[in-house]
């Protein structure tokens, strides 16, 4: 994808979010929240903006669309992934919960997969109206701006997110969990985290942020040093770190 290409997604995912998302924002009736299923709400900001995302990115660029509503109604849709061509990876509202309750840590998240390969991802946050974007090979942007990592540190200085933290919390400087893996990789992206650890790996939660990491300089991988592809991980680890030797460190704690 080429950057004017992929600064016409970025426009149309900002549209979207600021008619569909931001007006619902602490703003939803009770009958526009609903538990899709066991501790996984949807609202209709998430239903709303697929919809009109996958209708214009479709109609501009053409491609399959893989979203997580989409796919929550019928799972036949993740086969796209699967096949040669170019597919869109969507999560409309990545940290549902935490726009339901009013938290402002909730994103749009965009991948476009070719091939089986991402090749570009968009994290847009949209209360601040920040974006970061990255080009597969061409680095990762925030607004325009590069983006890179923190650097590495001992481990008893990195700050990191983890859903479980066991042997990590006592070796690290700090744990935290927001809710949201979009706001995970942006900090992972300018630097505000050091690492971050993920299980249950669906696309639309990581396809975009893993090359988002990768290209602001860090490394990941799933836990057993297998490379990430965007294809539903339900039983396996991710695992993001600044560099090879933080990572390997990490790895042998968590593992």
């Amino acid at each position: 994808m080429k950057p004017a290409e992929a600064a016409r997604v970025t426009a149309i995912i900002r549209a979207v979010a600021e008619a569909e998302v931001l007006p619902r924002f602490r703003n939803l009736g009770r009958d526009q929240i609903r538990e899709k299923a066991p501790h996984q709400l949807v609202t209709e900001a998430d239903i709303q903006a697929e919809r009109v995302l996958s209708t214009v990115l479709t109609a501009e660029f053409g491609g399959a669309v893989v979203g997580e509503e989409g796919v929550h109604d019928n799972p036949g849709l993740m086969d796209a992934l699967g096949r040669p061509g170019m597919v869109w990876v969507l999560d409309p509202v990545d940290g549902t919960a935490n726009f339901a309750h009013g938290n402002p840590r909730f994103a749009v998240i965009v991948a476009l997969v070719v091939d089986g390969e991402t090749v570009a991802g968009w994290i847009h946050d949209p209360v601040p109206n920040r974006t970061v974007v990255a080009l597969k090979g061409q680095g990762a942007f925030r607004d325009g701006n590069p983006v890179r990592v923190a650097a590495e540190v001992p481990l008893d200085r990195m700050s990191g997110s983890v859903k479980r933290t066991g042997a990590v919390a006592s070796r690290v400087l700090h744990v935290a969990r927001r809710g949201s893996a979009a706001h995970d990789y942006l900090d992972l992206a300018t630097g505000r985290l050091h690492f971050a650890h993920f299980r249950r790996l669906m696309p639309w939660d990581h396809a975009a942020g893993v090359l988002i990491h990768e290209e602001a300089g860090g490394v990941a991988a799933l836990l057993d040093g297998a490379p990430y592809t965007a294809l539903p991980h339900p039983d396996r680890q991710l695992l993001m770190a600044p560099g090879r030797s933080s990572w390997d460190q990490l790895a042998r704690l968590i593992g």
